[in-house]
């Protein structure tokens, strides 16, 4: 079994200690550093290169925000996928969060097993949204208006099939799961998935998630 390497990222020493003796009694986790602000983090990013960071929002010296956007932007960390964890429940955060890179959004008050496995799905580079986070992020883009510019001219550079496969991405859709809907292969699906990617210029598929409701591409409260 492969491990996963995770850096803790909070400024309260109790919730550190609290999530490495959760992380520490899970198989193939791996606690590899802890930071106390999100200058802490960035150094602890580039020093250990993790599979991911646990990173709290609200910390002093740099804020949680402004370390995933250097993490974001650094080329030599693009393997470190960033899992925001807060007690903080308010939409600007959320989106803030996703566009500055984070590849998850949990709260603090989730189950363990929520975050165990939210720690496993960011490694792997699926989206992860808590479902207080998602109902938001769906509810402000229903009172969103029609997209243009930048971002309905992004839309063109995908095909018919590219976009119905980030459609499908944002409706919380598996490679396998997309696949089996449109009957083709896996490996055909997670090819569609990465060329959206680099044309989009995404970094994971939180930010599909995303392109895929502020392009109108996937409707809130559309559930086919």
């Amino acid at each position: 079994m492969s491990v996963l390497r995770v850096v803790l990222a909070d400024d309260q020493v109790m919730i550190r200690s609290g999530l490495r003796a959760l992380l520490t009694a899970e198989p193939g986790l791996e606690v590899v550093a802890e930071a106390g602000d999100g200058q802490q983090a960035l150094a602890a990013a580039r020093a250990h290169r993790p599979d991911v960071i646990v990173m709290d929002i609200r910390m002093p010296v740099l804020d949680g925000l402004a370390a995933t956007r250097a993490i974001a932007a650094d080329p030599e960390l693009s393997d470190v996928r960033v899992l925001v964890l807060t007690t903080f429940d308010e939409d600007a955060l959320v989106f803030e969060a996703i566009r500055a890179g984070a590849a998850g959004f949990l709260l603090k008050d989730a189950e363990p097993a929520e975050l165990l496995r939210g720690i496993r799905v960011t490694a792997a580079g699926d989206a992860l949204l808590s479902p207080q986070a998602a109902r938001r992020l769906v509810t402000a883009f229903a009172a969103a208006p029609t997209p243009a510019g930048p971002v309905a001219r992004a839309l063109e550079l995908l095909t018919s099939r590219e976009r119905e496969v980030v459609a499908l991405v944002a409706r919380g859709l598996s490679n396998e799961e997309i696949a089996d809907r449109l009957v083709i292969s896996p490996a055909t699906s997670r090819t569609h998935v990465s060329r959206a990617m680099i044309k989009l210029a995404a970094r994971d598929r939180a930010q599909l998630v995303v392109f895929a409701y502020e392009s109108g591409l996937v409707h809130p409260g559309r559930t086919s």
